[in-house]
């Protein structure tokens, strides 16, 4: 069996079977899946499952893939790293039972787009596909299928740097589960313990342009002080999320807000991390980012370059855990 990451449209790849959460309501490729079904006739929102059920849909021909595996999990607020990786493993162990003749099946990423660490969602969810105890006899290929181009490369290099074997390309990556070669010990904790790592929050625009600074800026130094990294777009979001993204800041060992653009929704976070007595670091890209009510307060400057930031804040995190 092999893994690969393919940076490509989940509503397109060809596959048996497309793997899908349903979250008791409908976010992002879920969403969008159910609506080419329903436009295409099948009328499936009533039938899809409830927690720790399973349902699959053939596709008609609206999608790539010939069916479609639902698999129902708890609320968006709830589906965090233990419940990905139950997910994983729930997903394979369906499609023994009912299709076990899937050779190909296709799988997204969770996590990453409702704010949970990228690398650590990535690894949850690995490691419940591997947990699983039982597989579809003819299972060949697991894909995931990543529309971001950049988180596509980001986690071709994890799954190279899991010990699956063949080197990163720039459009697929593909490795033997063989568990001779897996780094079962960095898989171990993925979802099972994740609740006990400390993890930072990051507040700041959730706009392309900060992609990289979040992942190679941010990301890096707060996983080098040995912490999750997590943000969330609250502009996006609405009820359940925005108690998550409370809940997030409230239980971080700190909050990292990039003031750039003094953007209203990182203000907000800002001043809710103040009123929980949680330790903020502030950054900016100039100091006329920041505005009147925090001009008095520390704030690292990174003037636009990425590597800049990246070792500003490690210093930082590295003296406040000292």
């Amino acid at each position: 069996m092999q893994i690969e990451i393919i940076h490509g449209d989940a509503l397109e790849f060809v596959c048996d079977v497309l793997v899908l959460k349903h979250a008791q309501a409908l976010y992002g490729v879920d969403s969008l899946v159910v609506h080419h079904l329903e436009t295409a006739g099948s009328s499936i929102r009533d039938k899809l499952p409830k927690p720790y059920g399973f349902e699959i849909f053939l596709t008609r021909q609206a999608l790539g893939a010939a069916r479609v595996l639902f698999v129902g999990v708890p609320e968006l607020r709830q589906f965090d790293y233990e419940a990905i990786r139950i997910f994983a493993r729930r997903a394979l162990m369906a499609l023994a039972e009912a299709l076990p003749a899937t050779k190909h099946l296709a799988i997204t990423l969770h996590g990453p787009g409702y704010g949970l660490d990228e690398t650590e969602a990535f690894k949850a969810e690995i490691a419940g596909l591997l947990d699983a105890t039982t597989l579809p006899l003819s299972l060949e290929t697991i894909t995931f299928v990543e529309h971001n181009e950049g988180r596509a490369r980001r986690l071709a290099d994890q799954l190279f740097a899991l010990g699956f074997r063949t080197a990163p390309t720039p459009t697929d990556i593909e490795g033997q589960t063989s568990k001779s070669h897996i780094d079962v010990e960095a898989l171990e904790s993925a979802g099972a313990l994740s609740k006990n790592k400390a993890h930072v929050f990051v507040a700041m625009p959730f706009a392309s342009e900060f992609d990289d600074r979040f992942h190679y800026g941010i990301q890096r130094a707060v996983h080098a002080s040995g912490r999750l990294c997590e943000r969330a777009d609250l502009a996006s979001f609405t009820g359940d999320v925005v108690t998550w993204v409370k809940d997030r800041i409230a239980s971080a060992s700190l909050v990292v807000a990039d003031l750039t653009t003094a953007s209203p929704n990182v203000y907000l976070e800002v001043g809710y991390a103040w009123g929980r007595g949680v330790p903020t670091v502030l950054i900016a890209n100039e100091s006329s980012d920041l505005r009147f009510d925090v001009r008095s307060q520390r704030c690292l400057i990174y003037k636009g370059s990425i590597k800049r930031l990246e070792e500003l804040l490690t210093t930082e995190l590295q003296a406040l855990i000292a």
